[in-house]
């Protein structure tokens, strides 16, 4: 049965526990109580047996599309795979009964966990601090954020502008604007690559840095960053790393050595940790020596090769979250490097990339891309010689077991109409040869459906739990009928 309600397998007087408990006494604990916090009525639970709440819970599980069920090319997201390992060992005992409020003497293994993480993630990104408090990825932007704000309040400089390319994440001018500055966009030239006269003339000093995603959403490395950093430092801003699509130069490149100073990882995109679904992620922020006094309190650092917690931060931001963060997602990433190491975590990157340029070629003459170089990590394609809409189009793969890729549009500050029809498709490293090739025969499939029944991909998904609303149904299901015939 398809329903998201327990109320619906509701029967009166039917409960999942089956054993008494000879020390509960329900009449005395209501004399107890005071009256005037007793219910007078009972209070509306669904009643359910044991199994009717398990099936329950596992038919709904199975209405969700993650990467345990298949490809995932979810462009600019990097849906990775999380290996089931770190779950393991996560949730080792000596973690997972820990509490930050026992005393300090007992938790020092802890730290010693997070003081590895913040120097194994110093070390990919070219930081010289790191703090593992944001609780997510955008998080860790406002974290970062605040941390430039107090540099310029401290040198007595109102610099109110941030810079944001028109290829940026979404999150980017909302994390700004959130920490009281004013956007204004960078737009891109013809190559997808930041317009560099446009920027010349935005860089003054009213501005505060320029948020940066390299690789671009647009799957694009920006080949002038040096230049980039170059302008802004000269100009007294800095430069922020929106730390997305890091999965394309792990362990290749370092954002600090391109002159970022500032820089959130999301942890879920880079180092495999669990990806939505409602629960805690985690994006730790990095930067470089001379903002480190304004890294959030309390700082987990080493003092002679003794791990300490250090919660005395006159310059500090403050603190963005409770204790250490969100500790067992961040074990999870600690694991992810450590039994990768450093050759592995480059694989990755590399097999990441040979991934998206695999799919670009192969689905280059349905598709074609966008812009007609080699793509990082994540490919733009065009949509726009299909016989029908893109939107409908990806919708239609969900019945193939394919998440839909992105459409340009809901991952960037602004797109031009050459890109209304432009599915950003980004495979991972997680998948391999054949999984690729799966997904190019279910693209061409779907392409050849829409040649010749184009309301079969107009009215998709016909397989998933929700269906689109269509506005004809009596139109629809006639024409399934002819098509039956």
């Amino acid at each position: 049965m398809r329903t998201h309600s327990l109320y619906t397998h509701s029967r009166e007087n039917v409960s999942g526990s089956q054993i008494a408990d000879p020390e509960f006494d329900g009449e005395t604990l209501q004399l107890e109580l005071p009256s005037e916090i007793l219910r007078d009525r009972p209070i509306g639970l669904p009643e359910l047996t044991e199994i009717d709440l398990v099936r329950h819970f596992t038919n709904l599980s199975k209405w969700s599309h993650g990467v345990d069920n298949g490809p995932y090319p979810l462009g600019s997201c990097t849906m990775k795979y999380n290996p089931k390992r770190n779950d393991h060992l996560a949730t080792l005992e000596g973690f997972r009964f820990a509490h930050p409020r026992q005393p300090a003497d007992t938790l020092t293994g802890l730290w010693e966990a997070c003081a590895e993480l913040q120097e194994c993630i110093g070390e990919l990104t070219g930081m010289d601090a790191v703090t593992l408090q944001p609780a997510a990825g955008a998080h860790g932007e406002m974290t970062g954020l605040l941390v430039m704000r107090r540099h310029f309040e401290q040198l007595g400089q109102d610099r109110k502008i941030i810079l944001i390319p028109d290829s940026a994440h979404g999150t980017n001018p909302a994390s700004a604007a959130m920490v009281g500055y004013t956007c204004k966009i960078i737009p891109t030239d013809s190559r997808g690559l930041m317009d560099l006269d446009a920027l010349a003339k935005a860089v003054d000093q009213t501005v505060a840095g320029l948020m940066l995603t390299n690789p671009s959403t647009l799957g694009l490395f920006e080949e002038n960053i040096e230049k980039i950093a170059t302008m802004l430092h000269e100009a007294g801003a800095l430069l922020y790393y929106d730390g997305a699509n890091l999965n394309a130069l792990m362990g290749i490149v370092r954002p600090g050595d391109m002159g970022f100073d500032i820089i959130h990882i999301n942890t879920h995109k880079t180092l495999s940790t669990p990806h939505g679904g409602g629960g805690p992620g985690a994006g730790p922020c990095g930067v470089k020596a001379f903002l480190e006094p304004y890294l959030p309190r309390p700082v987990i650092r080493r003092v002679k090769g003794e791990v300490m917690v250090d919660d005395n931060r006159p310059e500090t931001v403050g603190k963005m979250k409770s204790h250490f963060g969100h500790i067992e997602v961040l074990l999870r990433a600690l694991c992810y490097i450590l039994t990768n190491g450093g050759p592995g975590l480059r694989t990755a990157t590399e097999n990441a990339v040979l991934n998206a340029n695999y799919i670009q070629t192969h689905l280059g003459d349905l598709l074609p891309p966008i812009f007609q170089q080699r793509c990082m990590h994540e490919c733009l394609l065009s949509g726009g010689s299909l016989e029908v809409n893109a939107f409908d189009f990806v919708k239609r793969l969900i019945d193939f077991g394919i998440h839909p890729p992105t459409l340009v549009g809901a991952g960037c500050v602004h797109f031009s109409k050459e890109y209304s029809a432009a599915m950003l498709i980004e495979p991972t490293e997680t998948e391999s040869k054949a999984s690729l090739d799966h997904l190019i025969e279910q693209f061409r499939k779907v392409a050849k459906e829409a040649a010749v029944a184009p309301y079969m991909i107009e009215t998709a998904p016909h397989l998933a739990p929700v269906a689109k609303v269509i506005k004809d149904e009596a139109a629809y299901m006639s024409l399934l009928e002819t098509d039956i015939k």
